[in-house]
């Protein structure tokens, strides 16, 4: 199979992100926040793990401490007790109390705008920053690669990286700036919805005819299910 041009590649990422912003018209993170911080605490909470499980937990969690200055003098037992229903609770009351600390200490209590200056931050990496800068500022450097967006542009051939870091310098070449927003939420959304890890559904995908991952996934079933009905039979 012929090697895919940068121009092709491109077209197609194009097409990809216009028809998820016709199945997602609204642009919106899905954890649910209040200010900078409250969404820095929320991103942060739901590395491996999932947007409906933070959810259930930052109510509490963000009446009892809703801004840096009460999370940074919280008790790390605490507040873990109150998010012990996620997973690697223990590791992140501890950052997000460390979070909190240094936003008072370094930044005057404020959550700081640059990429730089947020991945300073305990337990906030490129991925989490490119969630806060879009979400909370309105400011776009990139497209926060989690493993919804890492997986979907695997299948898609947008991207042959094996890291997720690796695979957003790929996303940025093909996918135009003015696109990089609402992209992600985009993605992460699809890959809950229709493009799952262990059961994408293919055959009702309106990305199936741009993604090369599709054709084998629709065969791999229908040979399945063939097999399935000679065993029956």
């Amino acid at each position: 199979m012929p090697r895919e041009s940068l121009k092709s590649k491109t077209a197609r990422a194009v097409e990809v992100c216009r028809r998820l912003s016709v199945r997602y018209p609204e642009d919106k993170v899905l954890l649910d926040h209040t200010s900078p911080f409250t969404l820095v605490i929320a991103v942060l909470l739901s590395a491996q793990t999932t947007d409906a499980a933070v959810n259930k937990v930052t109510p509490e969690l963000f009446s009892r401490w809703p801004d840096p200055q009460s999370m940074a003098s919280a008790s790390e037992a605490e507040l873990g007790q109150v998010i012990r229903s996620i997973g690697f609770w223990r590791t992140k009351a501890a950052h997000c109390i460390e979070c909190a600390q240094m936003i008072v200490s370094d930044f005057g209590g404020e959550v700081p705008q640059t990429m730089e200056e947020l991945t300073r931050l305990p337990g906030v990496g490129r991925k989490t920053a490119n969630v806060v800068l879009s979400g909370a500022f309105g400011i776009v450097e990139g497209i926060a690669v989690d493993t919804h967006v890492f997986r979907i542009s695997t299948r898609l051939k947008l991207t042959n990286a094996p890291t997720p870091a690796q695979a957003e310098t790929d996303l940025l070449r093909v996918i135009p700036r003015e696109l990089w927003g609402p992209v992600n939420h985009n993605l992460v959304r699809f890959g809950r919805e229709v493009c799952d890890a262990r059961k994408p559904l293919c055959d009702a995908c309106e990305l199936a005819e741009l993604c090369p991952s599709a054709f084998k996934a629709v065969k791999a079933t229908k040979s399945s299910k063939n097999a399935k009905r000679k065993a029956k039979s």
